[in-house]
């Protein structure tokens, strides 16, 4: 642990951070599980505020399990949840109370009228009334004991969007854009999610006697930063909890990773100087004062908090050199390993001159859009490249794409005259669904079908763009993806043995997987766990060692200067080129089906995210491109 005091100075809540998500959840879920048989012990009731979202699901996994396999009973507990849509019917796949019953409430022995889900079927007339009811159900059971929280991108709590007071009642709300563009996805589109809802203010949420706030993931840093060493303001209601006594923010590395503590732990503490912390320390320095590598001094170091280390090479010169040198050494225009060259420096092994590699690629686009340059090159310098699509991507494809591919078809059939009777029939049956289907339903499964071809086709048309030939593209079609909805299965057996059927056939000497934690989707995550499952069961295979790991990042996100270990340049020529890859996923232009907030399409995302990577080592003071991929190697232990 690093210093205490100076901690107090950066971070204004207390923080706990978990190796993984799964080690947070299980440990909050613990504590709220201790808190219930405490309660039981002194004959009272447990009052929990719970919260709904991707973030609270593990916590509500673990303690099914502590009920199913240890016993814990929550026949002592009272439940309010923190907030539902409104309008919106209890038995929608989308409302707040189905997600209860679904992840938690049907698994264990609450008692059926112990838990509350605010209401979202009761008229505008009786909303005002209704919320006050609420509240007084809580204060009557003597409030809240613990409140789980989860956290928005935009830093709500509940459904108290930015700009919510401190002593907010609970109310009906109108939703931040950001809010709903982050649940298009679970409604089908941005057009389907509600634009209000129901929330328990703030001041109920700060009356509770212990509240936890629970984030995972990348995409989750940055408001956790600003929530927890920033200031106190309305735009941001997460960050009241610096002003409660008993509150503590949960979380795992990667929401972490933007933390002063994290960003420069030099400023905390007495830290181990190996390679990695220095060139983390000289880059962050460099850019910090907007100045090349090779142009920083003495003064600069000792100004900074860098002391220690200057003290430990006694010149700047020394230390810019060597870590100039460093990120140098990281740009190759081989990918793949340069033949006949001393690899003493690259990234990249010289031999074998012909590598066998494997680009896995989560949905049918991200090979193009996150490594689309490096694809190209690992093409032209004569490598045997593979392609494993992991899902089929299929509910990304808008309803009116798969009936215009239907309509094709049949259109095509009718014109020359080929058997068109089974195409007739599927085409009205699927039309006919799609005519009446409502907001969030899942699709039939000949609908999927259509909508997975689609991407199919898509992703072959890259591969024949590139120069991939058919017989080295493979269609994972990982069962885990294939529920119709944006809930997905967890990982299983199948899943893992798919993954490490393809690697076993191809005998990589070069994978390249997706890294990127920042997805908001989350397909990325579940996908590198496959791979990594797999390469570990694998890893005593003869060609294992042999084979290198290369993680690249997606349209969210780019490495970290110092974690970059190669980074390939990209022309202007090879930046249109991979642009036109990009455009041959069609489906995925023009208004995608979850876009986000972000209103750039992927193409757009994916070159100034590479700009961007260029233009940050032209400030270190390396050459100038058009464009850079950047990529992290990941290793396996033996």
């Amino acid at each position: 642990m690093s210093n205490g005091t100076l901690h107090i100075n950066f971070e204004k809540i207390p923080i706990s951070i978990f190796g993984s998500a799964d080690e947070a959840s299980k440990s909050v879920a613990r504590e709220i599980a201790d808190l219930i048989k405490q309660k039981q012990k002194e004959g009272k009731k447990a009052i929990l505020g719970l919260a709904t979202g991707s973030s609270p699901k593990k916590v509500y996994a673990e303690l099914i399990r502590l009920h199913k396999q240890e016993g814990l009973s929550f026949k002592n507990v009272i439940s309010f949840n923190l907030d539902e849509y409104y309008p919106m019917q209890p038995s929608s796949p989308q409302s707040y109370h189905w997600f209860m019953k679904e992840n938690l409430f049907d698994h264990v022995d609450i008692p059926k009228g112990n838990f509350f889900v605010p209401d979202g079927t009761i008229s505008m007339e009786a909303v005002k009334s209704y919320c006050a009811e609420y509240e007084k159900k809580i204060n009557d059971l003597g409030g809240l004991d613990f409140q789980l929280l989860g956290i928005g991108r935009n830093g709500h709590v509940g459904f108290n969007e930015p700009g919510s007071h401190i002593d907010s009642l609970t109310r009906l709300i109108t939703l931040d854009f950001t809010t709903r563009s982050d649940a298009g996805l679970d409604f089908g589109g941005l057009a389907n999610v509600p634009r209000k809802a129901i929330t328990l203010g703030v001041k109920k949420i700060m009356q509770a006697k212990r509240i936890v706030l629970i984030a995972w993931g990348e995409h989750k840093s940055p408001i956790i930063r600003q929530s927890v060493e920033g200031p106190v303001v309305e735009q941001i209601p997460a960050s009241y909890l610096q002003g409660h006594p008993n509150a503590q923010i949960v979380m795992d590395e990667s929401c972490a990773a933007g933390l002063s503590r994290r960003k420069t732990p030099w400023l905390f503490d007495s830290v181990e100087w190996d390679k990695q912390m220095i060139k983390k320390a000289v880059t962050s320095l460099a850019l910090l004062l907007e100045k090349s590598i090779l142009m920083l001094t003495n003064e600069d170091y000792n100004e900074n908090g860098l002391s220690e280390l200057l003290a430990r090479y006694g010149q700047a010169y020394d230390i810019n050199i060597e870590v100039f040198n460093w990120v140098q050494h990281t740009i190759t225009g081989w990918p793949g390993g340069k033949p006949n060259a001393d690899d003493t420096h690259r990234p990249e092994r010289a031999t074998p001159a012909r590598k066998r590699v494997l680009i896995f690629s989560p949905h049918p686009d991200d090979d193009i859009i996150s490594m689309g340059g490096t694809f190209q090159r690992l093409v032209d310098q004569g490598h045997e490249v593979h392609i494993a699509y992991q899902t089929s991507g299929n509910i990304a494809v808008a309803d009116d794409e798969a009936l215009r591919f239907m309509e094709f078809v049949r259109d095509f059939n009718a014109r020359f005259t080929l058997n068109n009777e089974a195409t007739e029939k599927m085409y009205f049956e699927a039309n006919g669904f799609l005519e009446k289907k409502k907001k969030g339903e899942k699709d039939t499964d000949a609908v999927r079908s259509i909508k997975g071809l689609i991407r199919v086709s898509e992703a072959k048309n890259t591969c024949r763009f590139v120069g991939v030939p058919q017989e080295n593209i493979h269609f994972l079609n990982m069962p885990f993806y294939e529920t119709g909805m944006v809930q997905k299965k967890p990982l299983a057996e199948e899943d893992y043995t798919i993954v490490a059927n393809v690697i076993r056939e191809v005998k990589p000497h070069q994978v390249y997987a997706a890294g990127d934690l920042a997805d908001p989707h989350g397909t990325h995550k579940v996908c590198l766990d496959a791979v990594i499952e797999a390469l570990h069961r694998l890893k005593r295979e003869p060609f294992m060692k042999d084979c290198w790991i290369w993680l690249y990042k997606g349209a969210w996100a780019e490495w970290d200067i110092d974690l970059i270990e190669m980074a390939v340049p990209m022309s202007p020529d090879q930046v249109i080129g991979k642009r036109m890859g990009i455009f041959k996923h069609q489906s995925q232009k023009d208004g995608v089906v979850y876009q986000g907030t972000d209103a750039r399409e992927f193409w757009q995302r994916a070159e100034d995210r590479n700009r961007a990577t260029a233009l940050l080592y032209n400030k270190l003071g390396l050459a100038e491109y058009a464009a850079m991929e950047a990529f992290v190697r990941l290793r396996i232990e033996g």
